[in-house]
């Protein structure tokens, strides 16, 4: 039996989130693999998605003793019982939830990286130049004996960028439950029109363009309103910009659950995710499930994934991401033939798929 060891960082720093949920869901699958078992470097975790694992800190006299701002003590304890692990040595591929290379020393077993993203290396003008991320990354990547790039847009960026050898890198997509009926949960006091934005609105996530555009079709569309999920409550630069707008009114912002992210999708006019830049774009799946029409940035990943089953504007050009806006409020059958498209798109990403390739990563290591 081949054994897996997950190591604590993004169950660290994460209650919710997408890499925390990603190996989870790797880890469900082991679950259902009899050739496979894992390991867990977490001895005290908030994280929702590993809440019935069996986790040897996680009581209440823990979690006060660990309480601290920011959780330093216990991203210091995981750390040290991911060590603790790394030294007994009983598994055979170690696979870490995020970039930090403390184990670099005590690892002797092969290593499978994943990497999201190289949005800190192509867009460094948006984060801070004394963060250690690009060159943990860098670390990570060259000790690696396999790494997992979420889309060939990523593959690409690591041969140029980081000049990994591309013969060990496998492109494996993220999937989604692409079969169940879709979970929703009504939310009260929603709009009845309205544009759709998911997630964090700072740097290069390019909320404030479409705030720009939203602002310019609020006059013309009395009845259009913008809705805004995750990414936290709006405060301080976000509050000022939009009272400085006009917009108090016309800005809705909810903290949802997946069933009510569904339901936020499905009502919905369109989605529109304006990054200047995605690893690969979890959302745009979210909404092609629940047939919700999608206008993106016109960025490599989201062309890569999307394909033709959503409409594109440039990235950074105000008057066509207004222009396409416009577009896809006025015309049904244009936003009813993205629904299908989306339909057909999302059939190439079943989590299953995404799931057997990661196991195959493994074996071939193991």
């Amino acid at each position: 039996m081949r054994r897996i060891f997950f190591d604590h960082q993004k169950f660290s720093t994460q209650k919710f989130g997408g890499i925390s949920r990603y190996f989870a869901n790797i880890i469900g699958a082991i679950k259902e693999n009899p050739d496979f078992d894992y390991l867990l470097g977490v001895a005290n975790s908030d994280n929702f998605y590993i809440k019935d694992e069996q986790i040897p800190l996680n009581n209440a006299l823990a979690n006060q003793l660990l309480k601290s701002e920011f959780g330093f003590r216990r991203f210091r304890l995981n750390e040290l019982y991911s060590k603790y692990l790394l030294g007994k040595n009983k598994f055979d591929v170690f696979h870490p939830t995020y970039y930090d290379p403390y184990f670099i020393k005590y690892l002797r077993k092969p290593m499978v990286t994943t990497i999201h993203d190289m949005t800190y290396e192509r867009l460094p003008a948006y984060f801070w130049v004394q963060d250690p991320l690009t060159s943990q990354k860098r670390i990570s990547a060259q000790r690696a004996d396999k790494i997992i790039a979420i889309s060939e847009t990523t593959k690409q960026d690591l041969v140029e960028i980081l000049e990994v050898d591309e013969r060990k890198i496998e492109v494996i997509y993220h999937g989604i439950d692409v079969f169940s009926p879709l979970a929703l949960e009504p939310i009260s006091n929603l709009p009845q029109n309205y544009v759709f934005f998911v997630g964090d609105r700072g740097g290069y996530k390019n909320f404030y363009l479409l705030l720009d555009a939203f602002a310019l079709l609020a006059n013309k569309h009395p009845d259009l309103h913008l809705v805004l999920a995750g990414g936290g409550k709006l405060v301080g630069a976000d509050v000022e910009i939009i009272n400085r707008k006009k917009l108090n009114t016309r800005v809705h912002h909810f903290q949802a659950n997946d069933a009510q992210l569904n339901y936020l999708y499905q009502q919905a006019k369109l989605f529109v995710y304006p990054s200047l830049y995605e690893g690969f774009g979890l959302p745009i799946l979210e909404a092609f499930k629940a047939k919700c029409p999608i206008l993106l940035s016109d960025t490599a990943c989201f062309k890569e994934i999307a394909q033709d089953a959503a409409l594109f504007f440039g990235k950074h050009a105000l008057d066509d991401l207004v222009y396409k806006i416009e577009q896809m409020l006025g015309d049904e059958v244009l936003r009813k033939n993205l629904i299908k498209k989306g339909t057909e798109r999302l059939a190439h990403f079943p989590i299953e798929k995404s799931m057997e390739q990661t196991l195959n990563v493994y074996r071939e290591l193991c």
